[in-house]
């Protein structure tokens, strides 16, 4: 795992966020990093959900993805509160300007990226990725990382994750916290 550093923002007093393409584990590495760090860990898209009533599927299908996204913007603005917490986004969250403006101003943002074949194969277990129904995960992906990922690489850490136990990728993250 390797890591880069920009301008790294102090930790301890704010939120640290994390962003990345669906299948990354940012809500598995979250949970991880955050018990590490003793701090809470929350969830964006569960807080959608709460918030909307609605799984994301059900707003995706009912409402659109603009509708969402709009959502999705009002929810982590409202998280980003200035508390140290571990907040794990949904992937397209860190790609909306205002969104990605507010991240980067109020947290430190940790980018969690991995290949494109180890993220498909994980996205490939569940059928609950909205972009994805009907569509190859490969080829979703792959898009999806050609007009991402240098957006995500405006995240003051960007730790490339490997095929290995979650751990080695929540130590990567407190090294390159330190």
């Amino acid at each position: 795992m390797a890591s880069q550093l920009k301008s790294l923002p102090d930790w301890r007093r704010r939120p640290i966020v994390l962003v990345g393409l669906m299948g990354v584990g940012k809500s598995t590495i979250g949970r991880r990093l955050a018990q590490r760090l003793r701090l809470p860990f929350v969830d964006a898209d569960h807080e959608i959900e709460r918030a909307a009533g609605l799984s994301i599927a059900e707003i995706f299908e009912r409402f659109g993805e603009p509708h969402f996204r709009d959502g999705e913007r009002r929810v982590i603005t409202r998280l980003l509160d200035g508390s140290p917490k571990v907040l794990a986004t949904g992937g397209g969250a860190f790609i909306n300007d205002a969104t990605r403006a507010r991240i980067l101003a109020l947290s430190t943002a940790v980018w969690l990226d991995a290949d494109v074949s180890v993220l498909a194969e994980r996205v490939g277990r569940r059928a609950t990725r909205p972009l994805l129904v009907g569509r190859d995960p490969n080829e979703v992906l792959g898009e999806l990382a050609a007009t991402r990922n240098p957006i995500y690489a405006e995240a003051h850490i960007h730790i490339r994750s490997q095929p290995a136990p979650h751990e080695a990728t929540v130590d990567a993250i407190l090294a390159a916290l330190r």
